[in-house]
């Protein structure tokens, strides 16, 4: 439910094109593009030129959420036009940055990292000894 475009009924909508610029290494990237971007709702076809580097998205959609969709396979892609890649930018610095550091967070201490890696044996020696008093 929560990937489910709206779309206003009262005006008649029409599909339309996303041109994107995506960096494709192999025919297995294209292959892994194309089956992404198809699996999106009101997108009817997607094309793939390999010698350009150049994805066509044709269908009813947001052309911000298909790129959105693009980078989560590849980071790099970006609007074919370079008008287009502005917009993006301007709506991203608005958008309040998830990578910020927490008040009060701490890194842990290197006692606990050293107590995650221990094995099954070595916990119960910790525990055997620990309840011997």
């Amino acid at each position: 439910m929560a990937d489910m475009q709206i779309v206003v009924a009262s005006k008649r909508v029409e599909p339309q094109y996303v041109e994107m610029m995506v960096p494709l290494y192999s025919y297995g990237c294209e292959r892994k593009v194309k089956k992404t971007l198809s699996h999106l709702k009101g997108i009817y076809s997607v094309t793939v030129e390999y010698d350009q580097q150049k994805v066509t998205a044709w269908g009813i959609c947001n052309k911000y959420d298909v790129l959105s969709t693009m980078r989560s396979k590849r980071k790099e892609a970006r609007f074919w036009k370079p008008e287009d890649n502005v917009e993006m930018e301007d709506v991203e610095e608005e958008e309040p940055s998830p990578s910020l550091p927490r008040k009060g967070f701490n890194k842990p201490s290197l006692a606990l990292m050293k107590a995650r890696s221990l094995s099954w044996k070595a916990w119960k020696k910790v525990f055997a000894r620990s309840l011997s008093f």
